[in-house]
């Protein structure tokens, strides 16, 4: 469990070293942007990242009715897909390829239709969760980094939820395979 002091601390040296996408825009997040512990309603138990799509936040949930909250971007309307999933796989700087379903919505994706592999200019960023449904099967939504953290608190994704690099590096740390995610409705 991450203490007060070691998360804001951590975040102060990841906020000092710029990912390459951050040093090319000089994009510094915004102080309102950085994660932040709160404290949640009764009833939600420790352990569930929840996604509310409406006002761009993400909870991990802790003990003692707490939770961090981080500020995603997620899908744009008619792509962002509620339910519940679990954790089915993580993996460290992915690769990334467009499905057929968003080559068909933007023809230009088709240039990268074999695939574009990890690294700081990645769609996924540095990290990502892949969500996977009740039956086992790889949904394709993910909660990911992105190269461009200046589109957090937008409905820009093609359906999956994005952080920060720095961000969901921290996340990942914390959340194992297994863990159950909940993505509200989108209104």
């Amino acid at each position: 469990m991450t203490n007060r002091r070691d998360f804001m601390a951590m975040f102060g040296a990841a906020a000092a070293l710029p990912s390459v996408a951050l040093a090319r825009k000089n994009y510094e997040i915004p102080p309102e942007h950085m994660p932040v512990e709160v404290r949640i309603k009764k009833g939600l138990e420790p352990g569930v990242i929840h996604v509310d799509p409406n006002r761009f936040y993400l909870y991990w949930t802790m003990e003692k009715r707490k939770a961090i909250r981080y500020v995603v971007g997620v899908g744009r309307h008619g792509l962002y897909e509620s339910g519940e999933f679990t954790i089915g796989a993580k993996k460290e700087w992915p690769s990334w390829k467009p499905t057929e379903s968003m080559i068909e919505r933007n023809p230009a994706y088709k240039e990268f239709e074999n695939g574009v592999p990890g690294g700081p200019t990645n769609p996924l960023g540095s990290r990502a969760l892949y969500l996977f449904n009740a039956k086992g099967a790889d949904t394709f939504l993910r909660i990911h980094g992105t190269p461009q953290p200046w589109t957090l608190g937008q409905a820009v994704s093609n359906g999956c939820a994005r952080l920060a690099n720095s961000h969901i590096e921290h996340l990942y740390q914390m959340v194992p395979k297994g863990t159950r995610v909940v993505l509200y409705p989108q209104a």
